[in-house]
């Protein structure tokens, strides 16, 4: 399950920068914030998921 864990955050995070970067552009700065927040999301997946390998790597 990990892997897809991680490639939901990536694509989260793809998704973030696609927002902030369309924000950025128009001047809208709502969309760009919501950008930054998927980016945010996707940190702590990742963060999440990292933590799940220590920790199997510890019980191992």
């Amino acid at each position: 399950m990990g892997i897809q864990d991680r490639a939901e955050a990536t694509a989260k995070n793809v998704e973030g920068k696609a927002k902030e970067a369309a924000g950025k552009a128009t001047g809208d700065t709502s969309t760009e914030m919501e950008g930054k927040a998927k980016q945010g999301e996707s940190k702590a997946g990742h963060a999440k998921e990292d933590l799940k390998d220590q920790v199997k790597k510890a019980i191992d």
